[in-house]
């Protein structure tokens, strides 16, 4: 289904009243919508409704920032710190790689079910019940700071791993639900910030907690305060989230939102999934969004691994990765705004993949020049692009399957990048522990490649969820908007 850019034209009313008309075409059943613009831009009446921007939706979108940010914490928690979790619980490599990979493994068969729950009974509900599962897999962790441990942490991540189904793909669909359309790409930002800034603290936090020693009994010591502090903080944003959190505005932020509203409620679940799978443009992004991440995860999961030989190797892997995770931040924040400004979601798409593959490629031989600071600097500028990429990602596959709910389309993004995940750090780990990182870093250089190739042929002018927006009304006149 497409939908056309709003058509304006003037029409006699009963009593010969010229009035503007935007027509908007849909199958909707033909419906007739009168907007009265107010003395404020974010304040008008649609069908007699009030539509209305709320100062508390900053306070929402930092609740959910401080939620995302605890999760993700956990998630590269082992990887960064793998040389010495090898040894306290005397595992292989690749166990160590599958506490980061079970994040991922665990979100492709529960995507659905997590995005229709999301759907269906709110953000709310879904953030609590989040928030909830990695409360308990975090408590449970600090009784595995023991040498024979490694099953029972292993199964606390797997809860935090499934936990994380009900905040990954909330970005986009809390900014569309509280924020209007000059804020709805900066906004998915500040979300997505939330998640790169407790994968930064994941990166940083373990290795000053844990030292590289061989004393287990000092390394348990370590351990137990590490996993204790991790368990309190997503505790009192447990608690926060109860008391403060709400699902929805009294009042939708704009046209748009309340024309998704309408359509959510007479779609059906699996059949909106039928339709985004089937089209054409969306599918184009799945593949290239799916790379991108991808390759972000193999590099974040064998970073230490890759840089074990490096003077100063094991605190070195945990800085490495915060600036490639800070560059993200700033990355992130900046391409948000961008689009708020610009609209422009292939163009920027194209620069950010483009110059990803760049930096994937400088870091490639950065490492092999053994210059820690040109590590550092490769690093901070592929975050900027690769993870920088994340906001754009998803406002662009809200804006092709608009007016399908914004958590929708951002499942099965993320499920396409968890996917490629644990296929690029199977694979990756292989050739890393038979061969060099060369290979491993010029492979995944390629993959990137071929994701910005696959960018190339997505539609620039399917922007549906812009179209609609643009039927505000401005000045005084009354203006009415048909759907037919």
């Amino acid at each position: 289904m497409e939908i056309a850019e709003p058509h304006e034209s003037t029409r006699i009313l009963n009593g010969g009243r010229k009035r503007n008309f935007y027509t908007f075409f849909e199958d909707m059943g033909g419906k007739l919508f009168e907007l009265r613009p107010r003395k404020s831009d974010d304040f008008y009446l649609l069908m007699g409704e009030q539509c209305h921007i709320y100062k508390r939706r900053w306070l929402m979108l930092a609740l959910f920032a401080l939620c995302s940010m605890c999760n993700a914490s956990h998630w590269i928690q082992y990887s960064i710190i793998a040389n010495v979790a090898m040894r306290f619980y005397n595992v292989s490599a690749l166990a160590v790689n599958w506490t980061s990979m079970i994040y991922m493994a665990v979100y492709i068969p529960l995507v659905f079910p997590a995005s229709w729950l999301l759907e269906k009974k709110g953000l709310r509900v879904a953030i609590i019940l989040g928030a909830l599962l990695m409360c308990i897999g975090a408590w449970i962790k600090v009784f595995t700071a023991r040498p024979d441990g490694f099953t029972l942490t292993f199964i606390a991540q797997l809860i935090i791993g499934v936990a994380q189904m009900f905040t990954l793909s909330v970005p986009a669909r809390l900014a569309a639900v509280w924020f209007g359309e000059k804020e709805v790409s900066t906004a998915c930002a500040i979300g997505v910030f939330g998640n790169q800034l407790g994968i930064a603290l994941g990166f940083l936090i373990p290795p000053a907690f844990v030292e590289d020693i061989d004393d287990v009994d000092i390394i348990a010591s370590q351990l137990y305060t590490l996993y204790f502090g991790m368990a309190v903080a997503p505790t009192i944003v447990l608690i926060l989230v109860i008391l403060l959190f709400e699902a929805t505005p009294p009042l939708p932020p704009s046209y748009a939102q309340v024309h998704a509203q309408k359509k959510e409620n007479n779609q059906n679940y699996f059949k909106n999934i039928l339709q985004l799978v089937t089209n054409r443009n969306f599918a184009l992004l799945l593949c290239s969004f799916g790379i991108n991440i991808g390759v972000f995860y193999a590099y974040s999961t064998l970073l230490n691994q890759e840089l074990v030989n490096f003077p100063q190797g094991f605190e070195s892997a945990g800085r490495v990765g915060l600036t490639l995770v800070f560059g993200g931040v700033v990355g992130s924040v900046v391409w948000g705004i961008v689009l708020d400004k610009t609209h422009k979601y292939k163009e920027t798409t194209l620069i950010i993949y483009s110059l990803a593959v760049v930096g994937m490629l400088g870091f490639t031989f950065a490492l092999r020049s053994q210059h820690l600071a040109l590590v550092y600097f490769t690093s901070g500028f592929l975050g900027f692009f690769m993870n920088g990429y994340l906001t754009v990602g998803y406002e662009f596959g809200a804006e092709l399957t608009y007016p399908h709910a914004e958590c929708t389309s951002s499942g099965l993004l993320n499920a396409s990048g968890e996917l490629c995940g644990v296929v690029f750090v199977l694979i990756s780990g292989l050739v890393l522990e038979n061969w060099s990182d060369l290979p491993t870093n010029l492979g995944l250089t390629s993959v990137l490649l071929i994701g910005l190739i696959l960018t190339f042929p997505i539609s620039k002018h399917q922007l549906m969820r812009l179209a609609a927006s643009r039927l505000r009304p401005t000045g005084d006149t009354t203006v009415h908007v048909m759907v037919e």
